[in-house]
């Protein structure tokens, strides 16, 4: 199937209305405005409508196959994933051996992607992660090449023109709101504000938001969070902001999902943690953990752990951001009996 002239979602047709549309193909997004993350009662009524069954399974092996299609070009510590369908690579120190430009080494991984695995792969590059990030978002998933390239010469006629606020990687309500009440409403206005006053309204995520909309970013590829021990998560950012209400219900799906992966690789957990992001990822959330008396595997289990955590602490705020994580992972041979619990052989 053509992604560029089949309506089709990602989204099982068979559940309720409230059920999650994982993505859609670039037509629906283009000629119908349907964004990657909905749900399915919001869908429009598109003629030929295609629903493929989501396979979180299948979809976690693709997306290590094209990670490791990246590795084939990029030593590992200048990968890093930032998701399961987006990843950075630091291509600069490469440019020499391969001999060609960014742009060219760019298409020749997208053109080893679709020749290995048929997927049809977007790129923002940029001199910086941030300018990377929103190439990506706002002009290489948009039109042909899907490829773009901006640095900072690019920030004034490409940066400072994206609007609203929100649409900028890293900005959501809450910040976008704080920044309206001082006065800034737009991508120049912030880049062009005092910088004392930022630091005051918001601390050092002020001076952050300032050097973000000139294009100045410092993070480091090579800087990656490493877990004390092996853990299975699932998360996502959400389009816009979720009541509790909304997000308990994705929560379910996502721990459907999670536990789902868990069968498959033979493994108990015996540590359930959740996350929730309030407004923006620049602005925190609420995180908890519990720990299992009993180590298990069963779907329902882990939903009324997940669940109770997330009731235990959420606010009524607008939530952004969920994650969950299955820890203290073992071989179901080593699980003890509950007392309380019948068994038969």
């Amino acid at each position: 199937l053509d992604i560029f002239t089949t309506p089709l979602v990602c989204c099982d047709p068979y559940r309720s209305g409230s059920s999650i549309v994982m993505s859609a193909t670039p037509f629906l997004k283009k000629h119908y405005g349907i964004p990657n993350v909905c749900r399915k009662r919001e869908l429009p009524d598109v003629p030929g409508m295609i629903f493929a069954v989501p396979r979180m399974s299948y979809y976690l092996k693709m997306s290590a196959k094209v990670n490791s299609i990246f590795l084939d070009y990029v030593a590992e510590e200048d990968l890093h994933v930032y998701s399961v369908d987006e990843s950075f690579l630091n291509l600069g120190p490469y440019l020499k051996y391969y001999g060609c430009s960014a742009i060219e080494l760019v298409e020749r991984i997208k053109k080893d992607i679709w020749n290995k695995l048929g997927l049809v792969a977007t790129a923002g590059i940029g001199s910086n992660m941030f300018l990377a990030k929103n190439a990506l978002d706002h002009e290489g998933k948009k039109r042909p090449p899907y490829v773009a390239y901006w640095t900072e010469e690019d920030v004034q006629t490409k940066l400072w023109n994206i609007s609203p606020l929100t649409d900028i990687w890293g900005i959501g309500n809450g910040i976008s709101s704080h920044l309206k009440r001082i006065g800034i409403r737009t991508m120049k206005e912030l880049a062009l504000a005092d910088v004392d006053l930022l630091e005051k309204e918001f601390g050092v995520i002020g001076y952050q938001l300032h050097e973000l909309s000139n294009g100045r970013d410092d993070s480091d590829i090579q800087e990656k969070y490493t877990p004390l021990e092996k853990s299975l998560t699932n998360g996502q950012t959400l389009k816009r902001g979720y009541t509790p209400k909304e997000a308990l219900l994705v929560l379910r799906e996502m721990n459907d999902d999670l536990a789902y992966r868990l069968r498959s690789q033979n493994l108990f957990t015996g540590k359930v943690s959740v996350w929730v992001g309030y407004g923006d990822m620049l602005s925190g959330g609420y995180a908890k953990q519990t720990t299992l008396d009993i180590a298990t595997d069963d779907t329902d289990t882990l939903y009324e752990n997940v669940k109770r955590i997330f009731l235990d602490g959420v606010e009524e705020r607008p939530i952004r951001g969920l994650s969950i994580a299955y820890g203290k992972l073992s071989d179901p041979q080593a699980e003890q009996c509950s007392l309380f619990e019948s068994y038969e052989d």
